[in-house]
Protein backbone atom coordinates (compact mmCIF):
# COMPACT_ATOMS: atom_id res chain seq x y z
CA UNK A 1 0.00 0.00 0.00
CA UNK A 2 1.37 3.39 -0.96
CA UNK A 3 -0.02 6.44 0.74
CA UNK A 4 1.06 9.97 -0.06
CA UNK A 5 -0.33 13.08 1.54
CA UNK A 6 -0.62 16.71 0.67
CA UNK A 7 -2.23 19.07 3.16
CA UNK A 8 -2.75 22.77 3.45
CA UNK A 9 -4.68 24.62 6.16
CA UNK A 10 -6.84 22.05 7.94
CA UNK A 11 -9.62 24.48 8.82
CA UNK A 12 -10.70 24.92 5.20
CA UNK A 13 -8.38 22.92 2.96
CA UNK A 14 -6.76 19.54 3.15
CA UNK A 15 -6.45 16.46 1.07
CA UNK A 16 -4.60 13.31 0.34
CA UNK A 17 -4.11 10.63 -2.24
CA UNK A 18 -4.38 6.91 -1.57
CA UNK A 19 -3.26 4.30 -4.05
CA UNK A 20 -3.83 0.71 -2.93
CA UNK A 21 -1.49 -1.77 -4.59
CA UNK A 22 -2.23 -5.25 -3.44
CA UNK A 23 -4.33 -8.31 -4.00
CA UNK A 24 -6.91 -8.47 -2.79
CA UNK A 25 -7.12 -4.70 -2.53
CA UNK A 26 -7.66 -3.41 0.98
CA UNK A 27 -9.97 -0.44 1.33
CA UNK A 28 -9.31 -0.06 5.07
CA UNK A 29 -6.37 2.34 4.56
CA UNK A 30 -8.57 4.64 2.46
CA UNK A 31 -11.33 4.44 5.09
CA UNK A 32 -8.90 5.30 7.90
CA UNK A 33 -7.49 8.25 5.97
CA UNK A 34 -11.03 9.47 5.25
CA UNK A 35 -11.86 9.27 8.95
CA UNK A 36 -8.66 11.06 9.96
CA UNK A 37 -9.09 13.91 7.48
CA UNK A 38 -12.75 14.53 8.33
CA UNK A 39 -12.10 14.27 12.08
CA UNK A 40 -9.40 16.95 11.90
CA UNK A 41 -11.82 19.16 9.98
CA UNK A 42 -14.57 18.60 12.59
CA UNK A 43 -17.03 16.78 10.36
CA UNK A 44 -20.25 15.30 11.77
CA UNK A 45 -19.99 11.57 12.50
CA UNK A 46 -23.15 10.77 10.51
CA UNK A 47 -21.75 12.45 7.38
CA UNK A 48 -18.49 10.57 7.82
CA UNK A 49 -20.39 7.28 8.10
CA UNK A 50 -22.25 8.09 4.86
CA UNK A 51 -18.92 8.85 3.16
CA UNK A 52 -17.47 5.54 4.36
CA UNK A 53 -20.39 3.55 2.94
CA UNK A 54 -20.22 5.41 -0.39
CA UNK A 55 -16.44 4.88 -0.56
CA UNK A 56 -16.84 1.16 0.09
CA UNK A 57 -19.51 0.82 -2.61
CA UNK A 58 -17.40 2.57 -5.25
CA UNK A 59 -14.28 0.67 -4.20
CA UNK A 60 -15.96 -2.74 -4.42
CA UNK A 61 -17.57 -1.89 -7.79
CA UNK A 62 -14.19 -0.83 -9.19
CA UNK A 63 -12.53 -3.97 -7.89
CA UNK A 64 -15.23 -6.34 -9.17
CA UNK A 65 -16.01 -4.73 -12.51
CA UNK A 66 -13.16 -2.35 -13.24
CA UNK A 67 -10.59 -4.51 -14.96
CA UNK A 68 -7.80 -3.37 -12.63
CA UNK A 69 -5.89 -5.30 -10.00
CA UNK A 70 -6.57 -2.51 -7.51
CA UNK A 71 -8.66 0.66 -7.72
CA UNK A 72 -7.04 4.07 -7.40
CA UNK A 73 -8.63 6.19 -4.65
CA UNK A 74 -8.28 9.96 -4.36
CA UNK A 75 -9.79 11.77 -1.37
CA UNK A 76 -9.80 15.54 -1.00
CA UNK A 77 -11.40 17.98 1.41
CA UNK A 78 -11.55 21.47 -0.08
CA UNK A 79 -13.65 24.41 1.07
CA UNK A 80 -15.96 22.24 3.18
CA UNK A 81 -16.61 19.76 0.36
CA UNK A 82 -15.39 16.18 0.59
CA UNK A 83 -14.68 14.66 -2.83
CA UNK A 84 -13.83 10.99 -3.21
CA UNK A 85 -13.02 9.39 -6.55
CA UNK A 86 -12.31 5.76 -7.31
CA UNK A 87 -10.72 4.95 -10.67
CA UNK A 88 -10.37 1.67 -12.52
CA UNK A 89 -9.34 0.35 -15.93
CA UNK A 90 -12.79 -0.30 -17.41
CA UNK A 91 -14.01 2.54 -19.66
CA UNK A 92 -17.67 1.48 -19.43
CA UNK A 93 -19.73 3.61 -17.04
CA UNK A 94 -21.51 1.68 -14.28
CA UNK A 95 -25.20 0.93 -14.78
CA UNK A 96 -27.58 1.79 -11.98
CA UNK A 97 -30.21 -0.91 -11.69
CA UNK A 98 -33.82 0.07 -11.09
CA UNK A 99 -34.19 -2.00 -7.92
CA UNK A 100 -37.27 -3.87 -9.14
CA UNK A 101 -35.74 -7.30 -8.45
CA UNK A 102 -36.30 -7.54 -4.71
CA UNK A 103 -34.48 -10.89 -4.49
CA UNK A 104 -31.28 -9.68 -6.16
CA UNK A 105 -28.20 -10.06 -3.97
CA UNK A 106 -26.37 -7.19 -5.66
CA UNK A 107 -27.07 -4.11 -7.74
CA UNK A 108 -28.05 -1.61 -5.06
CA UNK A 109 -24.68 0.07 -4.51
CA UNK A 110 -25.00 3.01 -6.89
CA UNK A 111 -28.51 3.80 -5.64
CA UNK A 112 -27.05 3.83 -2.14
CA UNK A 113 -24.21 6.16 -3.19
CA UNK A 114 -26.72 8.55 -4.81
CA UNK A 115 -28.92 8.58 -1.72
CA UNK A 116 -26.07 9.18 0.75
CA UNK A 117 -24.15 11.88 -1.14
CA UNK A 118 -24.84 15.38 -2.45
CA UNK A 119 -23.38 14.73 -5.90
CA UNK A 120 -22.29 11.61 -7.80
CA UNK A 121 -20.91 11.02 -11.27
CA UNK A 122 -18.59 9.19 -13.62
CA UNK A 123 -15.81 10.69 -15.75
CA UNK A 124 -13.86 8.98 -18.54
CA UNK A 125 -10.08 8.69 -18.18
CA UNK A 126 -7.33 7.74 -20.61
CA UNK A 127 -7.31 4.20 -19.30
CA UNK A 128 -10.73 3.59 -17.78
CA UNK A 129 -13.04 5.76 -15.72
CA UNK A 130 -13.36 7.50 -12.41
CA UNK A 131 -16.52 7.33 -10.30
CA UNK A 132 -16.79 10.08 -7.72
CA UNK A 133 -19.03 11.57 -5.08
CA UNK A 134 -19.13 14.78 -3.09
CA UNK A 135 -20.50 15.56 0.34
CA UNK A 136 -20.99 19.06 1.72
CA UNK A 137 -20.06 19.73 5.34
CA UNK A 138 -23.02 20.31 7.65
CA UNK A 139 -23.72 23.98 8.24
Amino acid sequence: MIIGRSESSLDSHGGFFVSPLGLPPDWSAAREELRELTARAGWDADLVADAEVALLELFVNAWRHGGSAAPLVVIALLDHVLRVSVSDGNPIAPIQRDGSDLLAVSGRGLRLVRSLTDRFGTEPRKSGKSCWFELDAAA
